[in-house]
């Protein structure tokens, strides 16, 4: 069967995915007793982040931002709860190192989506344009 075509996704989004499959490919590797609480809450939230960013990318401009807010809130979170599973041995230094470069790397470009939809919402800089 051939491949699905391909998705015309932002590149945030593929960035997200690739991610995505590699916590996929780590959490088979947690122990028992993380895999299926802290593990699957990361998973959980890993895909909820998608799902906003995707929603987000999808949208009018004008209606982007709640979307993008709750996106960067549960992204932190995510960060939050693999530092969690760092911090308890349930990840290895390595595991961490190869999942925080990519995060690191969203957090940016999902930051700098932030500030532009800020900048373009904001009630003052409306006022001055017109």
């Amino acid at each position: 069967m051939p491949p699905p075509p391909a998705l015309n996704t932002l590149p945030i989004i593929d960035r997200l995915i690739g991610t995505y499959k590699l916590w996929h490919e780590i959490v088979q590797h947690l122990p028992k007793t993380s895999r299926f609480t802290l593990g699957a809450k990361i998973d959980s939230t890993f895909v909820e982040v998608i799902e906003l960013i995707f929603t987000a990318g999808n949208l009018p401009k004008d209606k982007k931002l709640p979307y993008v807010q709750k996106a960067v809130s549960r992204f932190d979170l995510l960060k939050f709860f693999l530092q969690i599973a760092w911090l308890i041995k349930s990840l290895d230094n390595k595991k961490y190192l190869a999942i925080s470069e990519p995060l690191n790397e969203i957090g940016k470009m999902l930051g700098g989506w932030h500030r532009n939809l800020l900048k373009e919402t904001s009630p003052e800089l409306n006022r001055e344009k017109k």
